[in-house]
């Protein structure tokens, strides 16, 4: 079986899954703070969508027209706290566990497989990656 039929088949599976694991909850710790929970971690969904999402879809944007697919692939962490909101504004509580897995910066490294997030903008580089070079505008003190 190939990638796609799985990915079809956990598509299909969720609702009845996370229908199964609100009963659960229910049943657990009544209906009325688990609808609790999931009303919240919608919220929390959308707060993360509004917070960080929109500043991500633009990065996408500007790298696209920019043909920078490098720029993508620095900011893949960026990525998973975009599906994580997404994740958090779907209601159930397997979305929101998946979607807590990947905003626990650790967790989200081990799965992009990169080092810890820097600020934007800014590239590490390694030593044979670069080389300086004079800036014309400023005087050159190893001639004195």
């Amino acid at each position: 079986m190939n990638v796609a039929k799985w990915v079809i088949l956990a598509v299909l599976a969720l609702p009845t899954l996370e229908l199964a694991a609100f009963v659960a909850v229910v049943a657990t710790i009544s209906f009325g703070w688990a609808l609790s929970l999931i009303l919240a971690g919608s919220l929390c969904g959308a707060l993360i969508l509004r917070h960080a999402g929109s500043g991500h879809v633009t990065r996408i944007r500007v790298a696209m027209d920019e043909g920078s697919f490098a720029a993508l692939q620095t900011d893949a962490g960026g990525g998973l706290i975009l599906l994580a909101g997404i994740l958090l504004l779907i209601p159930g509580f397997i979305t929101d566990i998946v979607a807590l897995v990947l905003l626990v910066g650790s967790l989200r490294r081990a799965f992009v497989g990169a080092a810890p997030r820097q600020e934007p903008g800014i590239v590490d580089l390694a030593p044979e990656q670069w080389h300086q070079v004079p800036d014309p505008s400023l005087p050159d003190h190893r001639k004195e």
